[in-house]
């Protein structure tokens, strides 16, 4: 079993006397099911488990439940002789957004208080978005996403030791040994065709088979493209336009969507896509970044909907679709071959597992900057530059923009292949492995 740093989270609220019910929500294949189940039968003598999907493509048992006690009733046909008390029962409830009545239901179960419960949804955002009484104040929504690169690198057997040396490296901007940099580089290239989809990782661990992995992902990405005409059919193939847009954009020079081309209509804009562009962000397969006006703390204040560059959530998808099986195009630092998207797809998962909002600046007098994020430490934002080959000291947009004082920017990051960390007038280049540490 793969390490997930959100076991924590869930044991502390297995552990609690909180009578609100956990809700897991993340994209398909992201591994909410596995670790959900794995808990529960930890903390839990009697566990009970009601797959939503299962229930409709079959009997169709809570199809019209509306109350706690036909919740019950239906409960105890399956599972009759485990339901116990509160203290020593669970129920997960898994893909509730097939039933979003049931949403509305956890209210009532809450307060009812005969057991505990905890959910998970690969589209609870976008129903959650939907549902005509949400259970306020009932239920906590936590994320859950691909396995970031630090799980990705206990997966693969590097020890606390390392990491923890790794932590001490950034923190204290001293540059990591040679040794130890070859190491985890050649780590974090394949962390960029392997990714972070648990079954991805699970084939590369034990079979090292890349027929395999590409297997994974490219199953998984129809999985995101058709879960579209499952919930949404009014919309579905705009929003499989948008998504299979994606990998061409990110590979221009300029990176944003472009709305005339979605529907090839001139002069379209955001407002015509809100719906479509909602449904692919809250359902957790793509990764969001907007445009911000003016890089200052807090940086929600001015950002922009209207210019928005998309990511998909896991680099293995973009990579399969980009490389195939040819490998060597990420490994080799092969000639000709532009990384720049892979990159930044897998720095965009990175930060945004980590709990971080997106954001990028661009402004033709100063230029462009990958990301910014807040930092809360000194309020104010974060520029961070990505650079996919060895050109870390490249910057000239991030320095001209720590030049302009009223944005009060303290620090700027460049991540790069580069082993050095350096810092000069503010800005500090990085190992591009060590973002997962920001």
């Amino acid at each position: 079993m793969f390490y997930r740093k959100i076991s924590e989270y869930i044991e502390n609220y297995l552990s609690s006397s909180d009578e609100r019910v956990l809700c897991i929500d993340g994209a398909r294949q992201v591994g909410k099911s596995f670790i959900i189940r794995y808990l529960c039968q930890k903390h839990f003598e009697n566990y009970i488990e009601l797959n939503m999907v299962d229930d409709y493509n079959g009997d169709q048992l809570f199809s019209n439940v509306r109350t706690k006690d036909d919740f019950y009733l239906q409960v105890s046909i399956m599972f009759g002789d485990k339901m116990g008390d509160r203290d020593n029962t669970i129920i997960f409830i898994d893909e509730i957004q097939v039933y979003p009545h049931l949403l509305t239901l956890l209210k009532s179960l809450r307060y009812d208080n005969r057991f505990r419960y905890i959910c998970s949804g690969s589209l609870l955002g976008v129903t959650l978005k939907k549902t005509f009484s949400i259970p306020m104040g009932s239920i906590i929504e936590k994320e859950m996403y691909p396995m970031d690169f630090e799980e990705f690198l206990m997966a693969n057997g590097v020890g606390s030791e390392v990491i923890n040396y790794l932590r001490n490296c950034f923190t204290q901007r001293i540059s990591p040994s040679e040794n130890i940099h070859d190491s985890i580089l050649k780590l974090f290239k394949t962390y960029l065709y392997v990714g972070g989809l648990p079954d991805a990782v699970k084939a590369y661990v034990e079979t090292k088979n890349i027929s395999i992995i590409r297997k994974v992902q490219e199953d998984t990405h129809k999985y995101y493209s058709s879960d579209a005409s499952k919930y949404d059919l009014e919309n579905s193939l705009k929003i499989k336009r948008i998504y299979d847009m994606i990998p061409s954009n990110i590979e221009n020079k300029v990176k944003r969507v472009h709305f005339n081309e979605i529907e090839n209509i001139k002069d379209s804009r955001f407002a015509k896509y809100q719906n479509e562009f909602d449904y692919l962000i809250s359902s957790g397969i793509v990764l969001d970044v907007k445009a911000i006006s003016e890089p200052r703390f807090p940086l929600i204040q001015s950002s922009s909907k209207n210019l928005i560059k998309l990511y998909f959530n896991d680099v293995g998808i973009l990579t399969n679709i980009l490389y195939k099986n040819n490998i060597n195009a990420i490994l080799s630092d092969k000639s000709g071959v532009n990384l720049g998207a892979v990159y930044e797809t897998v720095v965009a998962q990175e930060l945004k597992a980590h709990g971080h909002n997106l954001y990028y600046y661009d402004r033709r007098k100063i230029g462009e900057v990958d990301y910014l994020v807040d930092d809360y430490d000194n309020l104010c934002s974060l520029p961070i530059e990505i650079k996919s080959g060895r050109d870390g000291y490249e910057y000239s947009a991030i320095d001209r923009m720590l030049k302009i004082k009223e944005y009060n920017i303290k620090n700027a990051y460049i991540f790069s292949n580069d082993r050095d960390i350096k810092t000069e007038n503010g800005i500090t280049c990085f190992p591009i492995y060590l973002i997962m540490f920001v």
